[in-house]
């Protein structure tokens, strides 16, 4: 049997409007399977017990632009977004390529009136809202550890909601290009460096001037400046360069997706 006839969506509703639909339908898929779902809280917030508490202890305070501050309340807006990349990530790699490859879930999905751009749009907004989630819970530990130390930490979901629409564009993308589970080895291989090497535990100064640079142009670093500024309290202008580029790579990622998504189902 041949796949169904792909299209753009139904005329004269918006994309946005029909991808909820795709929202909904991973809303109820979740329902009955929450402990997937809760699992992705833990990780980071075990790394800020046991290396931002506990290394913290041992290590003292760490100098960020001229002041002092513990190395709990510096690790822990780097765990915050890695918690809502976590949630990102989740669902436009491994979530997708089962629904695509195994399920067919989108092959049902295209016999109705929603295209593959909603579908791109549906997924990438569903996996902003679960990395949102997973921040929000990160963000309420941080207010009840005594964490926050600047009101504009207010802004600190929004910076998680950009962290995850980047990655969520851009792993579900990647994820287009997939052919096997093996394939995903790839996207551990990057997934981890960038845990660990986006000044996520150590201040960027730290690392030698040649991985420093390296380290200031990847994806991840642009969420942990972004959002170590804004719960320290060191808000400015330079961070819109930080926004941007997190903008334009979630934007990419999506359009990417669309068009790879419009191959793959083609009939």
């Amino acid at each position: 049997m041949g796949r169904p006839a792909v299209h753009e969506g139904a005329p004269g509703v918006t994309p946005r409007l029909r991808a909820t639909a795709i929202i909904e339908r991973n809303v109820l898929a979740y329902r009955r399977m929450l402990a997937p779902f809760l699992t992705g809280f833990l990780e980071p917030l075990l790394y800020l017990g046991s290396i931002g508490i506990g290394v913290g202890a041992l290590v003292g305070g760490v100098e960020v632009d001229g002041r002092t501050v513990p190395y709990e309340v510096f690790v822990a807006p780097g765990l915050f977004v890695v918690a809502a990349m976590n949630g990102a990530i989740m669902d436009t790699t491994f979530g997708f390529f089962v629904k695509f490859k195994y399920g067919k879930t989108y092959d049902a999905i295209l016999v109705t009136p929603l295209g593959v751009r909603d579908v791109a749009v549906g997924e990438v907004s569903w996996a902003v809202i679960r990395g949102g989630i997973y921040a929000t819970v990160f963000l309420l530990a941080m207010l009840a550890l005594g964490l926050i130390e600047s009101a504009w930490a207010v802004l600190a979901l929004p910076v998680a909601m950009l962290v995850a629409f980047a990655f969520a564009g851009a792993g579900l993308a990647a994820s287009t290009f997939m052919r096997s589970f093996v394939d995903f080895d790839f996207i551990n291989l990057a997934m981890v460096p960038l845990f660990l090497f986006s000044a996520t535990f150590f201040p960027l100064d730290r690392y030698p001037d040649w991985l420093a640079r390296v380290i200031s142009v990847t994806p991840l670093y642009q969420g942990v400046a972004l959002s170590r500024a804004v719960v320290l309290g060191d808000v400015h202008l330079g961070l819109l360069a930080h926004a941007a580029y997190l903008l334009v790579m979630g934007a990419v990622g999506v359009r990417i997706a669309g068009r790879r998504l419009g191959i793959l189902l083609q009939p």
